[in-house]
């Protein structure tokens, strides 16, 4: 999805923003190499619609040969997963037509 995002995908954007990623790109402890996987995923869902990053993140969820290592480093370096971020995006974001 290129060009600026929609409401939908903005929303789920700033929840991984706030629950995932920030916290390991503003960390000073946290490894280059996971700050990397941060700023890729970020960019494979900025490219999706709404669908496509639940889709996204399902599929992370679900294990990917990428997902697991990345998943992995993340836990290994002491920041939150998606995983855990599971009930709160399933209840926000089961079907990104329909809101809380």
């Amino acid at each position: 999805m290129p060009g600026p995002l929609g409401p939908e995908e903005t929303e789920i954007m700033e929840f991984l923003h706030d629950r995932v990623f920030n916290p390991v790109l503003n960390s000073q402890k946290a490894s280059n190499r996971l700050k990397a996987g941060c700023r890729m995923t970020i960019n494979r869902m900025m490219q999706r619609d709404a669908l496509g990053m639940v889709q996204y993140y399902w599929s992370a969820i679900i294990g990917t040969e990428r997902s697991i290592g990345f998943a992995a480093q993340l836990k290994k370096e002491g920041f939150e997963r998606f995983e855990e971020a599971l009930e709160e995006f399933r209840v926000r974001f089961a079907s990104p037509r329909r809101r809380r």
